[in-house]
């Protein structure tokens, strides 16, 4: 597995060491013990899986209360990756650091907690598969909105998004909740 450094310090990338040959291919999709040898060294409570279309837009999603961390990566086709730092403590309180998952680079995010999450779906359809630190609680989740022009994201869209409601009405990085 190699790791690859992402421009806000805190968000990773992994490559996992693939071999293939006209069967197929292999790799370890997540070992705990070479994660923490490469510095990542927490507990997973809930695995998720979805689906979208070319064109979904999720996010940008985070908990305000027990916060999340994310090991994100696509199984199936390929998507547009988007982490925002929400951490008003942080060097990179506001900035955004954006990178392409697919099937084909078999790579995994590292999303830490005090992020906004999301992704935009690049191909005719993706399956994304996500591990999280904490549960999932509703009444906690806040939406940052998507297309907020300061965090000048360069969403691949080829057409109108398609966008969950919440997604549709959420809060710019000005007006949302934040960590300290």
């Amino acid at each position: 597995m190699r790791l690859i450094r992402c421009d806000i310090p805190d968000v990773w990338l992994f490559e996992p060491k693939v071999f293939g040959d006209e069967r197929g291919f292999f790799f370890e999709s997540w070992n705990r013990r070479t994660l923490s040898d490469l510095g990542l060294d927490v507990d997973f409570v809930q695995d998720n899986h979805s689906r979208s279309v070319r064109n979904v837009v999720r996010g940008l999603h985070y908990q305000i209360e027990h916060p999340q961390g994310k090991l994100v990566r696509a199984i199936a086709g390929e998507i547009f990756d988007v982490a925002v730092d929400l951490r008003r403590r942080s060097p990179t309180f506001g900035r955004t650091v954006c990178f392409v998952l697919s099937a084909d680079n078999k790579r995994m995010a590292w999303i830490p907690s005090g992020f906004a999450h999301g992704f935009c779906v690049v191909s005719e359809y993706a399956e994304y598969c996500y591990k999280t630190t904490d549960y999932w609680y509703p009444e906690h989740e806040r939406t940052l909105a998507w297309n907020d022009p300061s965090l000048a994201i360069p969403w691949p869209l080829t057409a109108a998004p398609i966008l969950a409601a919440k997604d549709a009405i959420a809060n710019s990085i000005a007006d949302c909740e934040t960590f300290a």
